[in-house]
Parts: C-alpha cells; structure tokens; sequence
C-alpha cells in the first residue's frame, strides 16, 4: 500500500482515470474484461486509477464487487495508485474500506452517504469515522447530500492524518475557494464534476490542479491531450477541444439523466471493449446516440 502522504503527492497534479465496471450477460461482475480495459489504460500515463467510482457505478455495485474490482484492478495496474469508490451509511462505508484495503487497495474516493439529508455535524462524523477505519488516504467527495464546509474540512485533516484529497462534484466554487485558501498543501485537490473539462479551467483559478476524467475510458490520448494544453496553461487548444470533442459529447450525455455514465460505456464499447449495459436504474444509449457516439469519436481519432 502506497503512504498516504506519498498518495496525496502522486494524484496531486496528473489525470486520474474514472474505469467503467463492466457486466456479462448475466449481469455479474466481468474480471476478464475490466482487466483488458485497464490494461489498455494503463499503457498511458495517469497519476490513479479510481475504480468503482462514479463511472464505474458505485451505486449499483455489492460491497463484494467493490472488492473483487480492487483486486482485479490491483493484479494490472502497474504502478497506478488504484484508488477504489467508498461509500453508503456510516458502519458501511467503515466495513467497506478495511475490505478494500485487504484488497490491495491504495486509497478511497468517499462517495456521498444515503438518500436522506444530514446535518454537517454528522456528515463530518461519517468523514472521520471512515478515516479512522482504515490505513489507506482517504479523498472526501464533496457531492449530492455530503458535503463539508472548509472549517470542517480543516478540523478533520487536523484530527485524521490519513485525511489527503478533496475532491468537487458541486460545483460550488465559493466553498472549493475556500478550501484551497485554508488547507494549501495539505490536500491534493481534485475536480470532479461531470465531464470535468468542461469545468477545468474555471476550477483552476480556485486552486485545483488538475481532475477525473471519465472521457479517458475511451480516447485516452484526446484526454491526456486536453490535460496537458490545461496543465500548460494553454487556453487556446483547450477552447478549441472544447468545442470541437467535449460540447458536442456533452451535447450527447445531456440527452437523459444518468448518461454521464451510460455515454461513457458505449464509448468503451466502441473502441471494441465488452463493458456490458449499465444497471438499472441508469438506461443504455439508444442505437441512434451510439452512433452519434460513433461520429464523434471517429472525429478525434
């Protein structure tokens, strides 16, 4: 397992891979797969891998799967950090990590809690009951009903040291500026709203380096590209990847609620990877949107 020190500074400025989790026709887990995507992927130069994320559909996924993911995701790696999705109620999320870790997992990505809302007392108990559950760095995903102040944030790096990473789904740049002012270099910063590029260079002047990239699953090297021009602060490649690949995507993922998910599969399954169908409650794109998938992949390669 990777220090989580050592974490924080290896995902603090380079891409991160958000892998899909691929299902057979029988809707299980499929190891054979996810592992010949993750090798694909692991063949460029990403600074993690967070696997059972958001993408990888966290919220359909079994504790169990979580862990089989992790183990699979561990055996092709590489020297990617593999970074695992982590969420649900309190005991939970805890149950979850030291299974992750066992797994061979480097760190966490902590999704949101349960449907209901929670008081920021309590959201921060979650936080800090999870850290103190495992070894691994933990990276609080401020997102849907979790989400923590940046005075909270600070007395929970205070008491967990394992505590490394904050990352954005909100998009709530006054609460983000706030954070990368009060913590500095005690975080890695990692942005994380769907489709992040779209975001990238906003989040950037509020002090995060660099983000997720879904997109990655399937035009690693448009992914890498746009990263680079944004690391480089070259604004003009990116407006122009932005209008050329990343709006007309977006255009796309907008069409039905969940297809940040399901557009990135069919993506994957473009490039001649079995993915397999999202789980209810998400929906597959229709014969239509994969080809319009299609052409706009066509159009980058």
């Amino acid at each position: 397992m990777i220090a989580p020190t050592d974490l924080r500074e290896i995902i603090r400025n380079g891409l991160l891979s958000f892998p899909v989790t691929p299902f057979d026709a029988e809707d299980r887990f499929a190891a054979k797969p996810f592992a010949a995507h993750l090798e694909w992927l692991s063949s460029y130069p990403v600074a993690g891998l967070i696997v059972a994320g958001g993408t990888g559909e966290l919220f359909s996924l079994a504790p169990s799967e979580v862990v089989e993911v992790v183990k699979v995701a561990r055996s092709v790696s590489g020297h990617a950090p593999v970074i695992a999705g982590c969420g649900y109620g309190t005991r939970m999320a805890c149950d979850m990590a030291r299974e992750i870790e066992k797994a061979g997992g480097d760190g966490i990505l902590l999704l949101p809690h349960y449907l209901t809302e929670a008081p920021a007392d309590g959201i921060a108990a979650r936080v800090r009951a999870v850290c103190k559950s495992t070894n691994m760095g933990v990276i609080v995903y401020n997102r849907g009903q979790a989400r923590v102040s940046a005075d909270q944030l600070a007395q929970l790096a205070d008491e967990c040291p394992n505590l490394i990473g904050f990352k954005d789904g909100t998009g709530d740049i006054d609460t983000v500026r706030r954070v990368t002012v009060a913590m500095g270099d005690r975080l890695s910063y990692i942005g994380g709203m769907p489709t992040h590029e779209l975001f990238a260079q906003a989040y950037k002047g509020a002090g995060m380096p660099t983000y997720s990239s879904a997109v990655f699953n399937f035009v690693p090297e448009t992914a890498l590209k746009f990263h680079a021009a944004f690391t480089a602060g070259d604004d003009a490649t990116c407006e122009k990847m932005l209008q050329d690949f990343y709006y007309p995507f977006a255009k796309i993922r907008d069409r039905k609620s969940g297809y940040a998910v399901s557009a990135i599969k069919a993506g994957v399954r473009l490039r001649g990877f079995e993915a397999g169908p999202v789980r209810a409650p998400l929906t597959d794109l229709t014969e239509e949107e994969v080809d319009m998938m299609r052409s706009l992949i066509a159009s980058v390669r």
